[in-house]
């Protein structure tokens, strides 16, 4: 059989590498077939393959997976034993063959223009890594409100990536498209940090002299979690990962990550103090009492709720505005949470009980 080129000559003689999508996936039943098939319907004229890294799933995915790569050949599927995201991506590049790496996630829909708009970036900047804009889309009430959670600064508090603005290097950028010989002089994935990898991976490109480069074309449709139990499973995740980040390269985290656990602080602090007043009060005014101000910071926190719910409610209706008074504090308080535990060098422990 004859080996797919590395790199074609497009219809003008401008010569195309080639580009490898990866993906891992686990227990992605739902979204997976959808997000292969973007890739298939690419308007890159560069030779290209599908490598899909294939976790220990009990859904109903492998099935779906394996019968999609016997019917396209463009698609091929290796085991991913540990079922982790690093791990997958990492036999995923190692397994792929082209100069051009697309990192591809099981909930993401790439625009037909996607890998031709990123090889076209990445050529003309030189940059190591190029990405754009995470635009979340839900399908239900509560999806809506978690995608107008991850595009708002009142959610994830802002970020290109989620925001849009100028082109240019940037720290990070979602998913990513990467010159494989960057990844060959910096290493691939850390494997043992199981979420905030991407972000880690970026730092050692740019401590290497590479460019992390955020365009605004680049614009991935991404589905939301469908329950709160799974979001707040991943947001608890997230955080407790990047807690472990801010723990190890501490001057290199932005300060809108540390936002939420000292929101969740301040939070809980307040209203411990309040109960400890209102108590005091309740028993003759004794000396304590004065604390019942601390409410006041759990009370300004629902506020800013009810502010940001009637805003997503006008935007999106009443449903989707119900929602997001659940949304954002599950959000906040999950992430918050889990960057607290993982700061206090709790994310092993944690991520070994829980399977993460």
């Amino acid at each position: 059989m004859t080996q797919p080129r590395d790199e074609t000559e497009a219809p003008h003689g401008e010569v195309l590498p080639g580009v490898s999508y990866v993906m891992p996936v686990l227990n992605e039943v739902t979204h997976v077939e959808a997000a292969i098939a973007s890739l298939l319907d690419q308007d890159y004229r560069g030779p290209f393959d599908v490598i899909v890294a294939l976790g220990p799933s009990i859904d109903g995915t492998t099935e779906l997976v394996e019968r999609l790569s016997r019917v396209d050949r463009r698609i091929r599927v290796i085991d991913n034993p540990t079922g982790s995201t690093p791990s997958g991506l990492n036999v995923a590049i190692e397994a792929s063959q082209h100069p051009i790496v697309i990192r591809v996630d099981a909930h993401s829909l790439l625009p037909r223009d996607y890998a031709r708009t990123a090889v076209e970036t990445i050529l003309r900047t030189k940059a190591a890594n190029v990405g754009g804009i995470m635009k979340a889309e839900g399908t239900t009430p509560f999806e809506s409100a978690v995608a107008l959670a991850y595009g708002s600064k009142a959610g994830l508090g802002g970020g290109a990536h989620h925001l849009g603005g100028e082109e240019g290097p940037a720290e990070t950028v979602y998913l990513g498209v990467f010159d494989r010989s960057w990844l060959s002089r910096v290493g691939l994935f850390n494997e043992d940090i199981r979420r905030g990898q991407d972000w880690e991976l970026n730092r050692r490109l740019r401590a290497a002299g590479g460019v992390v480069w955020f365009t605004p074309k680049l614009v991935v449709v991404y589905r939301p979690r469908p329950s709160l139990e799974r979001l707040a499973r991943q947001f608890f995740s997230t955080g407790l990962w990047r807690g472990e980040l801010a723990r190890r390269f501490f001057s290199a985290n932005a300060l809108r990550y540390f936002v939420p656990p000292v929101m969740v602080t301040a939070a809980v602090l307040g209203f411990v103090l309040g109960v400890v007043g209102l108590v005091s009060a309740l028993a003759g005014g004794g000396p304590a009492s004065w604390l019942l101000v601390g409410f006041v910071v759990p009370a300004v926190y629902l506020l800013f709720v009810a502010v940001a719910a009637l805003g997503a409610a006008r935007k999106e209706g009443a449903p989707t505005g119900v929602w997001f008074l659940v949304v954002l504090p599950c959000i906040h308080f999950s992430w918050g949470l889990g960057f607290i535990l993982g700061f206090l060098k709790l994310t092993k422990n944690i991520a070994a009980h829980t399977g993460r």
